[in-house]
């Protein structure tokens, strides 16, 4: 319950306790021609009016259905089944919120159920929750779940600098303040065995990623021995995708498996709602942020779902919480799960095995072209780094200005010692005909 000041000294007490002199100075970041009550705003539209200019303003961007995509770095154009959309846009689901009441929810607590139990399937995990807001959430809530197995005797993390970099930028958000010793060892892309000499007795969770931020496939088998060793957990951040093709991270040694469930049937959407999966092993569920849904009978005897654990502030004394996080990507979980329960193992292997080739295609076609190299010294998914002649910046913008692509990543951007270097995604999307037009354009590029 928010406290609200009654007298002028209350006042007077709390603006002294944050630094400034009146009501009115809270404000002053406000442009005056803004504020309460004289409103600068323009003459009312009427609603013909209103959505021709949302039409208008719509009109500037570029759908990724209408152009090339390669560019990747963790969120990925895939095709989703047209059933997804039309499964999400039912009331039941589209306006469900929390199922406090299983007697009146039992359609979402059944569709949770089977999200979760179809990304244990997936990872090779005991048991998942659902969900959180996006992957970088998800690996964030991994370490405060590490933290907690620990018990707060170990304060050391070790993070692989392959892991996404906005997913290391958010784990170090969350965790400010908390006395952590947070290391990257090692150059990006150099392997585990510099992780491996990092760990310690103090040592809480070691994060790795595969495919990794460069698309290439890390060595978990000798890293798992080695965090076990030292009484530590592991945490795998994967490609959902790519697991229809390669072992997945549980039957590796990893104790957490987390990611970014996007590439489920989730359309890009400039960057959310996403959805952030989160599984581990039966022992540490106790410690599991967010809800879990569970499979029980009722009084007659019939299939029943219920919240089976949810230790979160919301229902417990805040001190005991596992996290605060306080809801969970519903919508977007049920997405992911109409869209496995549509590919099922093989439709889903079938979509890895494109993004493969059809990358391993792209690769060779662009490792051919003079002033350009691909680096394929270690094995990779969907994605992979291309040295290019000029700056990455310059390349993308003579793919999109007149060949109408959206080139790849530049790495530059978060490795300062990667310049000129791009980060190619190839999917199911990306057909031979349009990885051509791409090889065709990068050429032009280096000869403009």
């Amino acid at each position: 319950m928010s406290y609200i000041p009654h007298t002028d000294a209350d006042r007077e007490a709390m603006l002294r306790a944050i630094g400034v002199e009146s009501i009115e100075a809270l404000f002053d970041d406000v442009p005056e021609a803004v504020r309460f009550p004289e409103l600068a705003l323009p003459e009312p539209l009427t609603e013909m009016e209103t959505a021709e200019e949302l039409d208008e303003i719509a009109s500037y961007n570029l759908p990724a259905g209408e152009a090339a995509v390669f560019l990747g770095a963790g969120a990925y154009h895939h095709y989703i089944p047209s059933v997804v959309d039309h499964i999400l846009r039912r009331g039941e689901f589209l306006t469900a919120y929390t199922p406090y009441q299983p007697e009146v929810s039992q359609g979402t607590l059944q569709a949770i159920f089977e999200y979760q139990s179809m990304i244990c399937e997936l990872t090779g995990m005991e048991a998942a929750n659902a969900s959180h807001y996006d992957g970088a959430t998800a690996l964030a809530e991994a370490v405060i779940m590490a933290l907690n197995v620990g018990r707060g005797r170990r304060e050391r993390l070790v993070l692989s600098p392959a892991v996404h970099p906005q997913y290391r930028e958010v784990v170090r958000t969350y965790t400010q303040g908390m006395g952590l010793e947070i290391i990257e060892p090692g150059p990006s892309g150099d392997g585990t065995q510099s992780l491996v000499a990092a760990i310690d007795k103090d040592t809480a969770l070691v994060a790795v990623q595969t495919p990794n931020f460069f698309g290439q496939l890390e060595e978990l088998a000798g890293l798992a021995d080695a965090v076990h060793a030292a009484g530590a957990l592991l945490c795998v951040v994967t490609n959902p995708i790519s697991l229809g093709l390669f072992t997945p991270p549980g039957e590796l040694g990893a104790d957490i498996v987390v990611g970014e469930g996007q590439p489920l049937g989730i359309p890009l959407s400039y960057g959310g709602p996403y959805l952030g999966f989160f599984a581990t092993r039966k022992k540490h569920v106790r410690k599991t942020a967010g809800r879990i849904v569970g499979q029980t009978v009722d009084t007659q005897g019939r299939r029943a779902y219920v919240l089976t654990l949810s230790a979160r502030e919301q229902h417990i004394r805040r001190a005991k919480a596992t996290s605060n996080i306080c809801t969970n990507q519903g919508l977007m979980a049920l997405a992911a799960t109409v869209y496995l329960s549509l590919m099922g193992k093989r439709g889903l292997r079938e979509v890895a095995e494109l993004c493969y080739h059809r990358a391993h295609y792209a690769a060779g076609q662009i490792d051919e072209l003079e002033g350009y190299s691909v680096f394929q010294d270690r094995p990779f998914f969907n994605e992979f780094v291309v040295q290019c002649p000029q700056p990455v910046s310059r390349v993308n913008q003579y793919l999109m200005d007149y060949w109408g692509i959206i080139g790849g990543y530049d790495l530059e951007r978060d490795y300062s010692q990667r310049a000129n270097q791009m980060l190619v995604a190839v999917t199911e999307m990306n057909s031979r005909e349009e990885i051509d037009i791409l090889v065709t354009a990068l050429a032009e590029v280096q000869n403009d």
